[in-house]
């Protein structure tokens, strides 16, 4: 989990084990989308290409999950304690960003 954030320079300080999990799924998710442009370069059925694509999609989902989990056990938590209720308002519209 992160370590700390610093909402003024909305940075996150993350460990190195955070940071190696979520480059190892990026770097998964690439790898999709590069085989999903090998087969549009072959022809392959579209069928094939959009169960791919449906893979992909659930991967940047449950990456983007993994984030926001992390987000808010830290970064939210710690503002709130520390009076920056505003932070709720961030929260709401990462909500209807990934709805």
């Amino acid at each position: 989990m992160a370590d700390c954030c610093n909402t003024e320079e909305k940075r996150t300080v993350r460990s190195e084990e955070d940071k190696r999990a979520i480059i190892s799924r990026l770097n998964r998710i690439i790898g999709q989308l590069q085989g999903v442009g090998r087969m549009v370069d072959e022809d392959r059925y579209c069928d094939d290409i959009l169960v791919q694509l449906s893979a992909a999609d659930k991967a940047v989902k449950s990456l983007a999950a993994f984030v926001l989990d992390n987000h808010v056990h830290t970064c939210l938590i710690r503002d709130i304690r520390e009076g920056k209720v505003e932070v709720v308002d961030e929260l709401v519209e990462l909500f209807r960003k990934f709805s």
